[in-house]
């Protein structure tokens, strides 16, 4: 496994460190008094007594249950006194539930809390998740983790800045968006993986011509279109326009270049190389047509990777978005994975920081490794051995060595998948014009730089 210390992400969480915005707390007022962690902390979990610790998580697909499994059984393995009540939902599912849960009077104790300004700074500032600075000085996270992937998980106690402020969570994963292809139908198309976004074009006719769904792709969500359309933008635009812009330094939606990564989408959806009635698909149902058959091409995380290897083997393959020049460098959005959160009305705030502790560990990057995910840090003793995982793997190196890794765009504004994913699907169906999509992105993002 290389070394994952030195990701692109780390300078574009210096950018996003320099980011002021508001956001509403949801179901709060402004004086909600702030969530502080117990003053004195045990790391003693044996001695706390039995505890049922309700943990919520969007672990729901192949290699990423497989992981919370193993390491959920670990863990309770090693504390016979803790029993974990364990709470999957879909990534969807898990943002539309979480914040009535965290409002409740009886909130699990550990979620993952996704970070940006619409999920971790609405709950930091509605006092709803503790700060895990105390925990981390007796853990040492900061020192575990570069600087720049803890700035990801922090939030300042009024939820105006994401990238410096108080600790409130720690991931296992790290992720990018990337293109993954069927060797098998490449190779019957006579195709090679595309050097080129021009390649790519060319690749999408001949797929098409032949009666093959050029790129599965499912967004019923509205995300999917997003991330979409940010691995078209990082091509058109170039990586430090589109940092600037998510954290709010420099540049508008509407700018040209923008636009034309919107008219590429859009191209693409009338040319017939999207799955059809792309709208109503499920996201996470995407691999699961892909690995059937249906595309030749997915944009996706390599969050899919482990559950398409097990279904497709070695026929699918893994790649970076392809450069507009062959052998220039290239740039695709990615981060860490959702982070682990204490939520502050817990009555167990010191074993959860113990489970999240021993789920983040390096041990814990080795099962990473093992149940074929990407950890977020290297791991010690584990490499991958599908050639799949390789594949993600070297990918990531090279996002490293070029710091080609861009923020997710749904970070711009708290309302931003709503406000841009809805225009995105009309424009994949045809019924509202790029420029009209990009205007509706900015009048979303210009009220809230509004109120900074």
């Amino acid at each position: 496994m290389t070394t994952l210390k030195r990701r692109g992400v780390i300078a574009a969480a210096a950018v996003l460190a320099t980011a002021l915005a508001t956001a509403c707390a949801p179901g709060s007022s402004n004086d909600r008094p702030e969530a502080k962690a117990p003053s004195a902390v045990s790391t003693d979990v044996a001695k706390a007594g039995n505890v049922t610790l309700t943990v919520w998580d969007q672990e729901v697909q192949g290699g990423l249950r497989e992981q919370i499994e193993k390491l959920n059984a670990q863990f309770q393995a090693k504390y016979p006194n803790v029993k974990i009540n364990r709470v999957s939902r879909s990534f969807s599912d898990l943002q539309k539930t979480l914040r009535l849960a965290l409002s409740g009077d009886d909130p699990p104790d550990v979620v993952e809390a996704n970070q940006g300004y619409a999920a971790m700074a609405q709950f930091v500032k509605a006092g709803m998740l503790l700060p895990l600075d105390g925990y981390d000085s007796v853990y040492g996270w900061k020192k575990r983790y570069p600087k720049g992937l803890m700035d990801l998980n922090s939030v300042t106690k009024d939820g105006k800045l994401i990238g410096s402020g108080n600790l409130y969570g720690v991931s296992l994963n790290g992720e990018i968006v990337g293109l993954y292809y069927n060797k098998e139908k490449l190779s019957k198309l006579g195709l090679q993986p595309p050097k080129t976004w021009a390649e790519f074009d060319q690749a999408l006719a001949t797929a098409k011509s032949k009666g093959e769904v050029p790129i599965a792709f499912g967004n019923l969500e509205k995300l999917p279109a997003m991330q979409l359309y940010g691995v078209l933008q990082d091509g058109f635009v170039g990586k430090e326009s589109v940092r600037k812009l998510v954290f709010g330094s420099g540049g508008a939606w509407t700018d040209p270049q923008n636009v034309q990564a919107a008219q590429k989408l859009a191209d693409w959806a009338k040319q017939g190389y999207l799955s059809k009635d792309a709208n109503s698909v499920k996201w996470d149902d995407t691999p699961v047509n892909f690995a059937k058959g249906d595309g030749v091409f997915l944009f996706g995380g390599t969050w899919w990777a482990p559950d398409l290897n097990d279904r497709m083997k070695d026929k699918v393959g893994f790649m970076l978005p392809p450069p507009s020049q062959a052998g220039a460098p290239a740039a695709t959005m990615g981060g860490e994975s959702l982070p682990w959160a204490i939520t502050s009305k817990s009555k167990h705030p010191d074993v959860a920081a113990a489970y999240i502790n021993f789920i983040t560990s390096p041990e814990a990057m080795d099962v990473s490794v093992e149940t074929g995910n990407l950890p977020v840090l290297q791991a010690p003793s584990k490499q991958p051995s599908a050639a799949l995982m390789k594949e993600v793997s070297a990918a990531w190196a090279v996002l490293s060595k070029n710091d080609g890794t861009t923020p997710y765009i749904d970070y711009a504004t708290p309302t931003f998948t709503d406000a841009f994913g809805g225009p995105l699907q009309k424009l994949v169906a045809g019924q509202a014009s790029a420029q009209e999509v990009m205007k509706a992105a900015q009048d979303d993002y210009a009220a809230f730089q509004k109120k900074k």
